[in-house]
């Protein structure tokens, strides 16, 4: 088997994953583009175990450990993803710069927010 075929297969996974990394907005798009070069790296590890004739086959158990990692990976992501969505109304990746909290008590665009502990209190 030449090993520049599934190279060559692995670097167009892994360049298609990184284009929808940089380029997408939706979060669950971010994340099956992750899936993508990790299953890149995989189809890579795979080949080489087989090219060098690995006898303890260190390839395809790191590919199992890879596996086990991504699938953990992909359930908290997207457990994030869906609390976000439920609680924001969107999964758009630049609105979630807003979630940060600012020190002085202002919102994102410099509006102050009203005191939640006045109006619970009274």
């Amino acid at each position: 088997m030449h090993l520049a075929y599934p190279a060559v297969l692995a670097v167009l996974l892994f360049c298609t994953g990184l284009y929808g990394v940089l380029a997408r907005r939706n979060a669950i798009l971010v994340l099956m583009s992750v899936e993508l070069m990790l299953n890149a790296v995989n189809l890579n590890l795979v080949a080489f175990d087989v090219w060098l004739r690995d006898t303890l086959h260190s390839g395809q158990a790191l590919t199992l450990f890879t596996i086990a990692i991504a699938a953990a990976e992909i359930g908290i992501g997207l457990a994030i993803v869906l609390l976000v969505y439920r609680n924001r109304g969107s999964s758009d990746i630049d609105r979630l710069r807003d979630l940060a909290e600012r020190p002085d008590g202002a919102d994102a665009d410099g509006t102050p927010r009203p005191d939640t502990k006045a109006e619970a209190t009274a």
